[in-house]
């Protein structure tokens, strides 16, 4: 099943999921946002992409254009989405490749169904758990949202996802990604973060993945640090690691040239 354009809709576990769908041709690139951001936050790599192979980018549940229903948010329901998704549009195998929140996803669809990837690519995250004081913090912000709505959130947030290179001298692109956050539904955002405080740990099933992976990461990510994803890319037999020069944790938006050519040498070293 292909059906290329924008802003498509299909149901997949329960819900309406919305995706881009552009390009032809190889193993189909499938991208997965962070949190609290949508599936426009991949507009650089479709395009960019687009012109070589298939390229879909798909909004979780709950944010951008797909629904949610009443069932308890969580990173495996979040992956559980993400197969079914897969599904309906009858997509054998995929490239994954997904971003802070989306390489959570990731990370948990690739370790209880191994045989759907070809190979991954983990952007600015990290295999670990909340903290207990991580967790704490996660659900203080919560109350902050509820209490008094998503402005405060929105700006305390995109001044740590941003490098000070990016926040002082690309200004349009902080501004256009704070008004995403400003526009998601609060539901979806507090029931996305207790997901994200409650999420098991990925660390101590790495070393049993038996696919090809990248991990990128931005030199100045303060959200995932730098270690983080060394630590991925040691405990993961078969990969490959490179820091992003310039960019903090959207290293896909704030460096999109060095992300694009990381990703496409990654695609021309599988023959994809």
């Amino acid at each position: 099943m292909q059906a290329n354009g924008k802003d498509i809709t299909v149901h997949a576990n329960g819900i309406n999921i919305c995706y881009d769908d552009l390009g032809t041709g190889g193993v189909p690139l499938l991208l997965i946002h962070g949190f609290p951001f949508d599936k426009s936050m991949w507009k650089p790599q479709v395009d960019f992409h687009k012109n070589h192979r298939r390229v879909i980018a798909a909004d979780i549940r709950g944010f951008g254009k797909s629904t949610a229903n009443s069932e308890k948010g969580s990173i495996s329901l979040f992956a559980d989405d993400l197969i079914q998704f897969m599904d309906v549009l009858q997509l054998k195998k995929v490239m994954a490749c997904g971003l802070s929140m989306g390489g959570y996803i990731v990370l948990d669809a690739v370790n209880r169904y191994p045989e759907r990837f070809d190979s991954i690519v983990l952007c600015d995250t990290q295999c670990i758990a909340d903290s207990p004081e991580g967790k704490a913090k996660r659900y203080e912000t919560i109350k902050m949202i509820e209490a008094g709505g998503l402005a405060d959130f929105a700006g305390g947030f995109i001044n740590k996802c941003f490098s000070e290179e990016t926040l002082k001298t690309k200004k349009e692109l902080v501004e256009n990604t704070k008004k995403v956050i400003l526009a998601g539904s609060i539901a979806s955002i507090t029931s996305t973060l207790a997901a994200l405080a409650e999420r098991q740990e990925r660390c101590s099933s790495l070393d049993q993945l038996d696919i090809p992976a990248l991990v990128l990461c931005g030199a100045e990510d303060t959200i995932t640090p730098l270690a983080q994803s060394e630590f991925l890319h040691h405990h993961i037999k078969d990969s490959s690691f490179y820091s992003i020069s310039g960019a903090g944790h959207l290293s896909n938006l704030e460096q999109p040239e060095q992300f694009n050519q990381h990703l496409n040498d990654f695609n021309r070293s599988r023959n994809l």
